[in-house]
């Protein structure tokens, strides 16, 4: 009896599993091209790549930005789900091949309602996962939640990766308000969503009729009674004349006028006298201001649920293009997610050993081209020892 229990608990959670978007770009048939920019001439042009380095020239194809300084914008849809009462994972994988100095590298989860040939920045989202690169100060990976028509941008610091190779970026929601960012399948950034996003008004406030009371004292410190300004110390100055300085040999008086030594700080001054501070006898600590229920406190525990998931989008300004973008996957079973996630894997390894290739070879030719250069050198040196001999001949 418990096997056959167990065995439909099984049978159930594979049924259930749903795999909302995937692609894996064969081609780019699912994708809708946004002309939003077309008329300021700032659309960028979309072209499937597999980029410089790869596992499998087909395979490894992914959508790819080509023009410098444009906005990319471009949607993908699939049937309308709700995440109500189940994990949300959506997952991609990246390459800044161009070195990205500035630009967005993210996806967008889209409600219904979207035209998708309109497409941009204004457009109503539920999630924006991904990195974002754009200078030194600029290097995060983005999770911003829509919540009640307003985008909550994480608190923490998520850090992204900037090289010039594929890297896979997760993010998974689940029912009870928890997440986690995962980068190459390693977790980066998890927490509750109450906690580290402001979608919530704070469950107190301070009590808007305490007051503190005059007689409060919180000073720490206060200048000792008794303390007394040295005899004479108003009488210093603050700058001398310089006791090193000479009249310049060429110093005319008649022309030049009578001349004064350069003034310069006096080591003897100490500044405006204050007497030295003493702990303050009648010091009653920080006053705290008291805190009350805020009556404007709503808790929710489907801030994670969003009725309509409808498009993938992918809006981004680039000033150097070049990224590429692949894998995509939305669905609900991590499994699924890591089967995608083991191709990216395999691309990653082919990079990276492609890329220690051409590291080799480059260092093989500048290796033969300073020998060659220290040859010639050697070479053009006797040639002219040989010429300053004949010439003293």
């Amino acid at each position: 009896m418990k096997r056959s229990i167990l065995a439909l608990a099984i049978l159930f959670a594979v049924v259930s599993a749903e795999v909302y978007f995937v692609d894996k770009f064969a081609d780019d048939s699912k994708w809708v091209r946004s002309k939003s920019k077309e008329s300021e001439g700032t659309q960028g042009v979309w072209d499937l790549s597999h980029g410089k380095y790869y596992r499998d020239a087909q395979e490894d194809k992914g959508l790819h930005t080509t023009t410098d300084a444009r906005f990319y914008q471009i949607s993908a849809e699939y049937p309308e789900f709700s995440n109500k009462g189940k994990d949300l994972i959506v997952q991609y994988s990246v390459k800044h091949e161009q070195k990205i100095d500035c630009g967005g590298g993210y996806l967008k989860l889209l409600p219904k309602g979207l035209d998708q040939s309109k497409f941009n920045g204004d457009s109503n989202y539920n999630i924006m996962f991904g990195p974002d690169i754009c200078g030194s100060s600029t290097k995060k990976t983005h999770v911003i939640f829509n919540y009640k028509g307003t985008n909550h941008l994480i608190k923490k610091e998520v850090r992204c990766e900037t090289d010039e190779f594929t890297h896979l970026y997760t993010l998974i929601v689940k029912p009870d308000n928890t997440y986690e960012v995962l980068i190459d399948q390693k977790s980066v950034a998890k927490g509750n969503l109450k906690d580290d996003f402001d979608f919530l008004p704070p469950r107190e406030i301070k009590d808007p009729k305490a007051k503190k009371p005059s007689d409060w004292v919180d000073e720490k410190t206060i200048p000792d009674p008794t303390d007394v300004k040295p005899e004479g110390y108003d009488n210093i100055p603050a700058e001398i004349a310089d006791p090193d300085a000479k009249k310049p040999d060429d110093w005319d008086d008649e022309l030049d006028g009578e001349w004064e030594a350069p003034m310069i700080d006096n080591p003897e001054y100490k500044g405006e006298w204050k007497p030295k501070m003493i702990p303050n006898p009648a010091y009653k600590g920080e006053w705290i201001h008291p805190m009350v229920p805020n009556p404007d406190f709503k808790d929710d525990d489907n801030i994670y649920s969003y009725d309509s998931n409808k498009y993938v989008g992918i809006e981004v300004w680039q000033v150097k293009a070049g990224t590429i973008f692949d894998n995509i996957i939305v669905t609900d079973d991590i499994n699924e997610a890591n089967k995608l996630a083991e191709i990216t894997k395999q691309l990653q390894e082919a990079e990276q050993k492609a890329f220690k290739k051409d590291e080799e070879e480059r260092q093989k030719r500048e290796e033969e081209e300073r020998k060659k250069a220290e040859e010639a050198a050697k070479a053009n040196e006797g040639k002219e020892e040989d010429d300053s001999h004949k010439d003293e001949l």
